[in-house]
Order: C-alpha cells, then sequence, then structure tokens
C-alpha cells in the first residue's frame, strides 16, 4: 500500500512540474498513466540495482494486513507478489495494466505505447509465467 502512495505522489509532482507538456484536447488519463508507467519503470530498476526489490519476507511474518485475514490468503498475496516480481517488466506491467487495474486491450496498448498485439502476446507470456510459478 506504501508502494502505491509513494508512486501516486510521484505521478502528481511530476504532472505538476510538467504540466506544460500536456496538450490540451488529448486524453489527460493517457498522459498520466504514461507517467505512472515511466516512474514505476524508473523505481523499480533503482530498486534493483539497491538490490531489494521488495522486503524480506521475515520482515512482514509477524505484521497483521487488514485486507487478508487468514494466514493461507496471507501466504497466497506473497506468492503472487513474488511471482510477479520475478516476471519481465513488459510482462509485468501488461499484467498490472490489464488484469489488476483493469484496463481494456486497446488502452493498455495505448499507455505502454505498442501495438495490441505485442501487448496480448506479453500478457498471455506473463499469464503462462505466473501459473507456472504459483503451481510450484
Amino acid at each position: 500500500m506504501a508502494d502505491a502512495d509513494d508512486l501516486t505522489q510521484i505521478v502528481i509532482e511530476r504532472a505538476l512540474s510538467r504540466r506544460g507538456q500536456w496538450a490540451p484536447g488529448t486524453r489527460l488519463d493517457s498522459w498520466l498513466m504514461r507517467i505512472m508507467k515511466n516512474a514505476w519503470i524508473d523505481e523499480t530498476r533503482s530498486r534493483g540495482r539497491r538490490g531489494r526489490l521488495f522486503a524480506a519476507e521475515e520482515a512482514g511474518e509477524h505484521v497483521a494486513d487488514p485486507l487478508v485475514a487468514r494466514p493461507a490468503d496471507r501466504d497466497d498475496a506473497m506468492a503472487v507478489e513474488q511471482a510477479m516480481a520475478r516476471l519481465p517488466d513488459d510482462q509485468r506491467l501488461a499484467v498490472v495494466l490489464v488484469l489488476v487495474e483493469g484496463l481494456s486491450y486497446a488502452e493498455a496498448a495505448e499507455v505502454l505505447e505498442i501495438p495490441p498485439g505485442t501487448l496480448t502476446s506479453r500478457l498471455v507470456r506473463g499469464r503462462m509465467a505466473l501459473m507456472a510459478e504459483l503451481e510450484r
């Protein structure tokens, strides 16, 4: 949750500081999503360089998550989070935009500035990789 709050803050700051770059008459949501995508990639790469994409599992063992009440649910959520972390950036972005954020394929392709077929391919590979990871 803190990561989402941080990302939101970064996006708002960048959008406000670069508001002159937005062209009136164009889609504001697409412009903001592009800022968010770039900020998220920057942050993920930065964390990777520091060698700490996520906190160690032990760091969260005794922390109660109000959204995940049962230990089994918490374990499942952690497994999904870890599997997502192992996806390549391009697949992770496709999965997040379509499956988590609920964007249509066309909207996600527009945000990522790629053809819809490329998005579909990345999404399929990402889903398959997640399923393989979670079946282990």
